[in-house]
């Protein structure tokens, strides 16, 4: 069985990538698509911009978001007085976090699925009369749908093992920020208490396990009905 400290940060934990790989799905998408399909002026800025947190040291990330988003950041202060949204030292900041370091790999595994779809099924059916929006929703996002499912759970295995970026943001407190890895930290400074640090650990990669496996049945289970494979 496991522990109230343990199960709290197991709870925190999934909540925390869920939300975090969830809410950036729809922008992942939408970056995904526009590096793919459109040439623009600043293209190479952006396409940097999105993919610096893959070479960025997460303790940096982290403070970049404190400076931002914390109670005297810009960005935080104007959402704390108007919004009443706080992401200092709670769950949200540590979602957020996660988000920016997860972001990346969803855009890049959708961008490559629509790369690698047929334009001339997509001029196809614009000449047939269908609008950008239609073209998409009938017929690009069913063919790119495995890599975004691939994309979303990377995502979400990213997220479940954020560490730097959300103990620089939003600090260690059980309960509130502790998620898995940040509870393993906090095990491994307890003497004594190494046995709980390794069954988080065996727990963290059953979960990141089950998510891998779960990503290729519902991308096998699309191919099926796009008729890609048997």
């Amino acid at each position: 069985m496991l522990t109230e400290i343990e199960s709290i940060a197991l709870i925190l934990s999934l909540k925390v990538a869920l939300v975090a790989s969830i809410s950036i799905l729809p922008v992942g998408i939408a970056l995904a698509w526009l590096l793919a399909k459109k040439d623009f002026y600043g293209k190479s800025l952006l396409d940097g911009l999105i993919h610096l947190p893959l070479v960025l040291p997460p303790v940096v990330i982290g403070y970049v978001l404190l400076i931002v988003f914390g109670k005297q950041g810009a960005v935080g202060q104007w959402l704390n007085t108007y919004l009443g949204i706080d992401f200092s030292f709670s769950w949200k900041g540590a979602a957020l976090a996660s988000a920016v370091v997860a972001l990346p790999l969803m855009v890049r595994s959708i961008r490559l699925s629509i790369l690698s779809v047929d334009s001339k099924l997509e001029q196809a059916a614009m000449t047939l009369g269908a609008n950008p929006i239609t073209v998409f929703r009938r017929i690009t996002l069913p063919l790119i749908m495995p890599g975004v499912i691939s994309g979303l759970v990377l995502a979400f295995a990213r997220s479940l093992g954020e560490f730097g970026a959300t103990i620089t943001f939003v600090s260690n407190i059980p309960g509130e920020t502790q998620t898995i890895p940040l509870a393993m930290f906090s095990f491994l400074e307890t003497p004594g208490a190494e046995f709980q640090a390794m069954r988080l650990c065996i727990i963290a990669i059953i979960i990141a396990l089950l998510s891998l496996f779960f990503s290729e049945w519902l991308s096998r289970r699309s191919q099926q009905k796009l008729g890609l494979i048997k």
